[in-house]
């Protein structure tokens, strides 16, 4: 895979996609990565792991909260577990995440928390 851009930076988010994400899957998605692919798997490596979660002012417990909100407001599911299995790893406590699904209810609405703790329950039901 071709790291045209900033190549420190792609290194750094390799290591925090990991660190979050587990390394079996990074290495798997990214094994998988067609050509056709290979450039936004670069991209999102760089500026989504590398630039954002590379970034010092907040924790990565903050960053997680921060995309489970967002992922829910937007309906996106699949990242939502993603990044819902990823705060756990990274120290998010079970009563921050119950609190960030109360402020997801009230910002971005009941549906959106209905489905958000039908997927935190699958994901914690899985884990013990």
């Amino acid at each position: 895979m071709s790291t045209d851009g900033d190549p420190a930076r792609y290194e750094d988010g390799l290591e925090n996609r990991a660190r979050l994400l587990g390394s079996d899957y990074v290495e798997k998605t990214l094994a998988g990565a067609t050509d056709f692919e290979s450039r936004w798997q670069r991209l999102l490596t760089e500026y989504c792991w590398g630039e954002v979660w590379g970034g010092s002012a907040l924790s990565d417990r903050q960053r997680s909260l921060n995309n489970l909100c967002l992922l829910a407001a937007l309906g996106r599911e699949r990242e939502f577990e993603l990044h819902f299995r990823g705060a756990l790893k990274n120290g998010c406590t079970l009563e921050e995440l119950e609190e960030t699904l109360i402020q997801i209810a009230v910002y971005a609405g009941i549906p959106a928390a209905v489905v958000s703790f039908g997927i935190a329950r699958r994901v914690l039901d899985e884990s013990e």
